[in-house]
């Protein structure tokens, strides 16, 4: 298997490879655009999109690589202050986060973050037999 080269294909395969989630492109028009989500209840838990930085209140004209993660409100607001992290672009401001794939937010935090979300989109009976076992 290749070695990824870029952070977004980086969380791509830790994705496939750990929560067994293969990137659906759902638009043709936008062909690096990419959502995972559930196989058991087809909940999206990560969104891959691309915008240019002034497009998410950046001050670089060029285009970022972003992630929107699930992370629900009292998590949400408090991340809206951490270098990398940005309202949901394109979902629900009060449970997603937009996360840059930048290199302004370390991996490891992405990761967590990505993971948090995979957890809080997973069928109910299987996040409450989960926190039972825990």
């Amino acid at each position: 298997m290749n070695q990824p080269s870029t952070l977004k294909e980086r969380i791509l395969q830790y994705a496939q490879v750990h929560l067994g989630a293969e990137p659906e492109h759902l638009w043709a028009k936008f062909p690096r655009y990419a959502v995972l989500r559930h196989s058991e209840n087809a909940k999206w838990f990560a969104v891959f999109l691309e915008f240019p930085g002034t497009r998410l209140g950046l001050e670089r004209p060029e285009s970022v690589d972003i992630l929107d993660v699930k992370c629900g409100p009292l998590l949400a607001g408090s991340l809206l202050g951490v270098p990398g992290i940005l309202p949901a672009y394109h979902m629900n401001k009060s449970n997603w986060v937009t996360l840059l794939l930048d290199g302004s937010l370390p991996e490891e935090e992405i990761i967590r973050l990505l993971e948090l979300s995979y957890d809080l989109t997973k069928p109910a009976a299987r996040r409450a037999g989960r926190s039972k076992a825990e």
